[in-house]
């Protein structure tokens, strides 16, 4: 193993542990929403990428048909939030299509189903503790990609955060840095990562990012169907162990 990829293998160890004492909580309720404000609030002043205009960070597109906000808990502290975007040609609800239109509706026209995951924030103060909380936050937008079976998961981010996902990812440069962008007048870059051919060796790399299909259920399931889960446990460990279990037997059977 190169120095590299022990150093990965330690990173994916820690965010492993870490996401042991982790929650995921899909937000419906007007309470958990003021929550995911002042998180928004906090995040987005920090950065200095508050709205020109207007001071509220709820919008209509919260409550979208096909859109999932999320609230990311550590040991029952909100510490990061997300909306994710299922965006298909015939609900082409995104955030990321108010800035580009043009390439988003290029997918679409195409037959292509996309992940738009945007409004990620997290508590500046845990940041600076946990640095490694976009992980655990995008990992969201891994379980939705593979959940509905999507062509892109794309990546609406500032030019200087564009390496992270090139690198995490391999996501392509879909539109190259533009600048003062939408309401919040700041420089942004999209890109988009072909999530099936990336999914087996990204899992293998960051085994934190995996899965199993009743979690991404409850995430993501019809909440008219059934009871909504108040909490939701992350079981990238047991889907670990079920894909080592299932190499371990395709090995066996081999000899």
């Amino acid at each position: 193993m190169s120095v590299s990829n022990a150093s990965e293998s330690r990173f994916a160890d820690r965010l492993l542990e870490i996401l042991d004492r982790v929650e995921y909580r899909r937000v419906e309720t007007g309470e958990d929403m003021e929550e995911v404000a002042r998180i928004r609030a906090k995040a987005y002043k920090m950065a200095d990428i508050l709205p020109v205009t207007g001071n509220s960070l709820i919008d209509e597109v919260d409550f979208d048909s096909q859109a999932y906000v999320f609230g990311i808990y550590y040991r029952e502290r909100l510490i990061s939030t997300v909306r994710v975007h299922h965006v298909t040609p015939d609900h082409r609800v995104s955030s990321s299509a108010g800035i580009f239109g043009k390439e988003i509706n290029a997918f679409l026209d195409a037959g292509m189903s996309l992940i738009d995951p945007v409004r990620l924030a997290a508590d500046p103060l845990v940041l600076k503790e946990m640095p490694a909380i976009p992980y655990l936050t995008l990992r969201v937008a891994t379980m939705a990609s593979e959940h509905f079976d999507v062509d892109r998961c794309l990546s609406l981010v500032k030019p200087q955060h564009a390496a992270f996902y090139r690198r995490v990812f391999d996501a392509d440069t879909i539109v190259e840095p533009q600048k003062n962008c939408g309401d919040y007048r700041i420089d942004l870059t999209l890109l988009a990562a072909r999530v099936r051919e990336i999914r087996p060796w990204l899992y293998k790399r960051f085994p934190f990012f995996d899965s199993e299909p009743f979690e991404r259920r409850m995430m993501f399931g019809d909440r008219r169907a059934k009871p909504t889960p108040l909490t939701i446990l992350p079981t990238a460990r047991l889907a670990m162990n079920t894909q080592s279990r299932a190499r371990s037997h395709l090995s066996g059977r081999r000899t």
